[in-house]
């Protein structure tokens, strides 16, 4: 994304630090409750199951996938893909996983506003977030002021979406702790343990929108100190 260095990209360097932090800690995080099995003896794709259908929701399915913490719900195909140590595990990792991407399709079911304007605008934001930076420095090599506006406009549609990805998965974590638990798959001692995985996993998107909120930030400056130099 970054083609030279100038004196903006300082404003990078604490959303660059947030996300190696939220990487490195939701990765310890995970690991160290991998380890710990879960007193339902239940694996992460049998909970996802027993959530969904005491949800109600039928036509969702649970499927594994290989690669570490690549669990994601898909609104489209209605398909929860969990990674095999999610899938096949019995952990407190698992389980808290699985209930989070439960979360997700049960927002879908329950028609979770956040969720569905995150799904509307997934399409112009990939296509912001690709476009954005050439287009913008394109427009500072050829001191061209439309190319720029159009880049921060293109780019903006990228940081709505990690704006809009927040509440999201936020709420689909709370979702996640309070079944589990009104349900019965955790003890009160296993909150704890599940909250810490599933906040760390949080984390990475806090550390993803400051990062697309500053970039937004420096290239606004960018265009603006262009302008001042003609």
């Amino acid at each position: 994304m970054f083609f030279y260095w100038d004196y903006t990209m300082v404003l990078l360097i604490p959303a660059m630090l947030l996300a190696i932090y939220a990487q490195t800690k939701v990765s310890t995080t995970f690991e160290k409750y991998l380890r710990v099995p879960a007193r339902c003896g239940m694996t992460g794709a049998e909970v996802a199951s027993e959530i969904l259908r005491r949800s109600g929701i039928y036509d969702v399915s649970v499927q594994v996938q290989g690669g570490r913490l690549t669990d994601y719900y898909d609104p489209r195909q209605k398909v929860l893909k969990l990674s095999t140590d999610v899938y096949n595990g019995h952990s407190l990792a698992a389980i808290g996983v699985a209930a989070h991407e439960c979360g997700h399709a049960i927002q879908h079911d329950v028609g979770y506003a956040p969720l569905a304007i995150r799904n509307a605008i997934v399409p112009a934001a990939g296509i912001g977030s690709q476009l954005a930076i050439p287009l913008f420095f394109i427009g500072l090599l050829f001191q061209a002021d439309f190319l720029l506006t159009l880049g921060i406009l293109l780019f903006s549609l990228a940081v709505l979406f990690q704006l809009v990805t927040l509440p999201v998965e936020y709420n689909a974590s709370n979702r996640a702790v309070a079944v589990l638990e009104r349900e019965g798959f955790i003890d009160r001692s296993e909150v704890g343990p599940v909250k810490a995985v599933l906040g760390a996993a949080a984390l990475t998107y806090v550390a993803a929108t400051l990062t697309a909120i500053m970039q937004l930030l420096r290239l606004i400056i960018l265009a603006g100190g262009n302008r001042d130099r003609r």
